[in-house]
């Protein structure tokens, strides 16, 4: 029974460490547009507030162009946010401890998840 028992915890062991460490193709919002036309700071505003309410960094590189850095542990995430008056655009630029690759154009699979959680608390504010 103790057999049994040790090996079902092994065979659980393994699969929590292979379904997190999953790698997937990286998402990207493109041009997601605004529902209602608004100020390209008030598009700005709306993108800080959704991205500190999720624990991201928003910081304003030029006028359109913000950047935003997320610290989950030892995980860093950086995106380039492009936004206008009527659409915003979420590209990922670099990170780490994230398993990207280029050539495959993969990451950690939980990557794409912050980044869905932040085009949807774009979208509330919005």
């Amino acid at each position: 029974m103790k057999k049994i028992l040790k090996l079902g915890a092994l065979l659980l062991i393994s699969a929590l460490v292979i379904t997190g460490c999953k790698t997937s193709t990286i998402y990207n919002v493109q041009q997601h547009k605004v529902s209602h036309q608004k100020s390209s700071g008030t598009v700005y505003r709306a993108i800080r507030s959704a991205g500190q309410s999720l624990g991201w960094h928003i910081s304003k590189i030029r006028p359109g162009v913000a950047q935003g850095k997320l610290h989950l542990r030892t995980h860093t995430a950086i995106v380039r946010i492009t936004y206008t008056r009527s659409s915003y655009s979420i590209r990922y630029a670099s990170s780490e401890n994230l398993k990207y690759n280029s050539q495959k154009n993969t990451i950690h699979s939980n990557y794409n998840g912050w980044i869905q959680n932040l085009e949807k608390a774009i979208d509330a504010r919005l």
